[in-house]
């Protein structure tokens, strides 16, 4: 009976039609994935790639993009005057050909429907655009709906075509304003948009009733402007920072062949960059796709492979990367067989050829025909891109291998290189797992275990030294905190495969310890820890260790940072005390440590202070270390993330890499920059 009720109930007056852009403000994730700094990020990504297809099309060649801050202008747009000063706002300036302002069959402007009309836009056909980001033509009209304020001008025909929106509403029709009003609304945006035949100047401020922030970060930006400037050779790109007051200036002559170069910037190299760019043509479509791949091998481990569809990047690949990693096997295989490269019942796998690679597969294609897994665009779907790259790449890799047969030496020297040592380790590895060395019932003697076996609330505390782990033993609560002291300074694990890890004794012990294996043996369900806690001296040496440590995570235990369960303590290094009334405080830095001697001068000017500059854990007892490091209400942890996987990689190549030069020139360039993030 309760069940015909809530039936009878259901009626059509409770089905609700979403106009206009209220859909977007409803559900603002399905058309930019979230509605943190990612989401907000995404819209400055929209627009500019909209000034980006333009260039693409062949017209404009200079992008300008400005982070900035809300001035009293743009309060003034705003009846209630809503938007705060201050808050951040991005415009982006091109000498394309301008959006259409004249009148469209649906009764406005087409710059209004273009900004108010989701599924609007110039690119379902190829009549505008051959190749575009824009899929489902809800780009510009989302960020439209999602932002406070939005204003944009047309310069066309010599004439500018001003409108403003709040919220995606429009406040007024299109009109035509002076180049005086111009300058007025972007005062320092529009100096050289002004002087164009024709362009775009688009700026939004995000709102803040739909992101959690409305802050844009300078680092995102200009790594997403910098990505466009190497695809698109030829095109000049500038990030004008008017809150930091800083610019960035980016052209690449060499497009994706730049971009390898620079992905190979901390790596020996071992042959030239090999480049090719081709149309191809769908024989069952007659759709034109241009292909452009990029390569060189290197002597590290690990692969770099960046891939973009009409400007886009795709972190999760797609068909465009299957098809060069199916030619990319497919030459290498023949021309070793072809040549006699390979020893006696040899053979390499695709994982083999990943080591050492560093390549951009970048594809241009009618926009109206793109196939992405969701709005965010994070992998291409398109069979016909996977054919496109595999007969160019394909047929240009034969003919360069043929024609360069070092370099086809050279390459399949590395990848057998891989194969052996992949080999050799898995030996290794099936050997320790005959034995029973990483799943062993047995904990390593040396490690002081916690009684709690309920992961997420245990911990482990690595340790450096027989003295800072006996005082940690002492002063560690031992329901729920492990401790592992080391001996001495770890192996440098940049370079180190598996069975160079199970010869060491120590990180061996260490993965006993953690319980859930290593590399494809690694189960994160067996980790015995879900913090898991690098504990060294604040010196030097202890911040040489720390860094030691987190190599070895983040090469071969990546699962664990990624997870969230890694941490850097933070031990005090100054104890601050009175004389007088035997009070001590703790201070982590040295702007801590003069404001608590000043509050105690304050206080009592008379008053003798002492203080104590610790140079390593063992100077503290057991009590202190509890109450400085280790006690979950007074401590300091600092989580390790990989926000940048890129950057780490470079990073971790830099610093614990063979080449000095490149080591030197990175503390050199960056010692000043070294901050505690707490």
């Amino acid at each position: 009976m309760a069940a015909k009720q809530v039936t009878n109930h259901y009626q059509a007056s409770e089905i609700k039609v979403l106009e206009g852009l209220e859909p977007v403000r409803k559900r603002p994730g399905m058309y930019i994935g979230s509605t943190d700094q990612r989401g907000l990020h995404h819209l400055a990504k929209e627009i500019l790639d909209n000034a980006v297809d333009e260039a693409i099309a062949g017209y404009g060649k200079v992008i300008q993009v400005f982070h900035s801050a809300a001035t009293e202008l743009d309060q003034a747009q705003m009846a209630d005057k809503s938007i705060k000063l201050g808050e951040e706002s991005i415009t982006v300036v091109d000498n394309g050909r301008g959006i259409p302002v004249d009148m469209h069959s649906s009764g406005v402007s087409a710059l209004q429907v273009v900004l108010t009309k989701l599924h609007a836009g110039g690119k379902f056909d190829e009549t505008a655009y051959q190749a575009s980001g824009g899929l489902h033509g809800v780009g510009s009209s989302a960020v439209n709906a999602l932002s406070s304020l939005l204003q944009v001008v047309v310069k066309r025909d010599g004439k500018f075509h001003y409108q403003s929106y709040i919220q995606g509403v429009p406040q007024k029709p299109v009109e035509v304003i002076s180049q005086q009003q111009v300058l007025q609304y972007f005062p320092t945006q529009a100096n050289d948009f002004v002087k164009y035949d024709s362009g775009t100047i688009l700026k939004f401020i995000g709102d803040p009733a739909i992101f959690s922030s409305t802050k844009f970060n300078r680092k995102v930006l200009r790594e997403v402007i910098k990505d466009r400037a190497y695809l698109m050779a030829g095109i000049y790109f500038q990030l004008f920072d008017e809150i930091n007051h800083s610019e960035d200036h980016f052209y690449f002559e060499g497009g994706v062949k730049s971009l390898v170069e620079h992905l190979n910037m901390d790596k020996k190299s071992l042959h030239e960059v090999m480049y090719t760019s081709e149309t191809w043509t769908d024989s069952e479509t007659g759709k034109n796709i241009g292909v452009e791949v990029s390569l060189q091998y290197n002597d590290s481990y690990a692969e770099r492979l960046e891939s973009y569809v009409n400007v886009i990047r795709t972190p999760d690949g797609g068909a465009h990367v299957n098809g060069f990693r199916m030619a990319l096997g497919k030459v290498l295989r023949d021309y070793a067989d072809k040549n006699g490269l390979l020893r006696e019942k040899e053979s390499f796998n695709a994982e083999d050829i990943k080591e050492g690679l560093a390549a951009v597969v970048f594809v241009k294609m009618p926009s109206n025909d793109l196939q992405f897994e969701s709005q965010t665009k994070t992998r291409l779907n398109n069979t016909e891109a996977q054919s496109a790259v595999y007969h160019v790449f394909k047929q240009f890799f034969e003919t360069h291998l043929e024609e360069n047969p070092k370099d086809g030496k050279v390459i399949i020297e590395k990848v057998m290189l891989s194969a052996r040592a992949r080999l050799a380790a898995r030996a290794a590895k099936e050997a320790v797992i005959r034995k029973g060395v990483f799943e062993g019932t047995s904990l390593p003697g040396k490690l002081a275990d916690c009684q709690s076996r309920i992961p997420a609330d245990s911990e482990i505390y690595i340790v450096e030294g027989d003295s800072a782990g006996g005082t940690a033993k002492q002063g560690r609560d031992r329901k729920f905190q492990a401790i592992y002291p080391l001996r001495g300074k770890i192996l440098n694990t940049e370079r180190a495969r598996l069975d160079k890890i199970v010869a060491s004794e120590e990180l061996k012990n260490l993965v006993v310890a953690l319980g859930a294996g290593i590399s494809d043996t690694f189960d994160p369900n067996k980790l015995r820890y879900h913090r898991i806690i690098l504990m060294n001296d604040a010196d030097v040496d202890g911040e040489h260790i720390t860094t030691l440590g987190l190599t070895f995570f983040f090469r071969h235990l990546p699962e664990v940072i990624e997870q969230g369960y890694l941490y850097i303590a933070m031990p005090p290094l100054y104890k601050v005390s009175t004389g007088n009334k035997k009070e001590e405080w703790y201070a982590y830095t040295e702007e801590e440590r003069d404001k608590i001697i000043a509050d105690i001068k304050q206080k009592s000017p008379n008053a003798k202070v002492g203080i104590q500059r610790y140079k390593g854990l063992g100077e503290m007892n057991a009590e202190q270390l509890w109450d400085t490091t280790m006690n979950p209400e007074s401590r300091m942890l600092k989580r390790v993330t990989i926000e940048d996987a890129k950057a780490a990689d470079t990073t971790f190549s830099t610093l614990m890499g063979d080449d000095v030069a490149p080591r030197k020139k990175f503390i050199q360039s960056h010692a000043q920059l070294a901050e505690l993030d707490v």
